[in-house]
């Protein structure tokens, strides 16, 4: 029972500094440039933790390399996210089958 009560009062601390933010957002003005920078955070944020992922993905930094120009060109097309996940993931497979084995 005590762990139970421990992980609720973690999920706690852990929610409220999330949504005090989202529930006061709407009532903050900021000005033009500095709500672009807002809106650009999560690209950002995105990037820095996909990108050294790209070059240790596996011994061979090809894989890496391929994956990610397949969902650069994927997103080119307009594909939704999902659809560039599965064609660089396909892409991975397809390397791993016929070019590594």
């Amino acid at each position: 029972m005590k762990f139970a009560i421990l992980i609720l009062f973690l999920c706690l601390s852990t929610y409220i500094p999330r949504m005090l933010p989202a529930l006061f957002m709407d009532r903050v003005k900021v000005s033009g440039k500095f709500a672009i920078f807002l809106q650009l955070i999560p690209y950002t944020v995105m990037a820095s933790l996909i990108f050294p992922t790209i070059l240790y993905i596996d011994k061979n930094i090809w894989i890496g390399i391929l994956a990610s120009v397949v969902a650069v060109i994927a997103a080119l097309k307009n594909l939704p996210v999902i659809g560039v996940v599965l064609s660089s993931v396909i892409s991975c497979v397809i390397f791993y089958m016929f070019i590594l084995s």
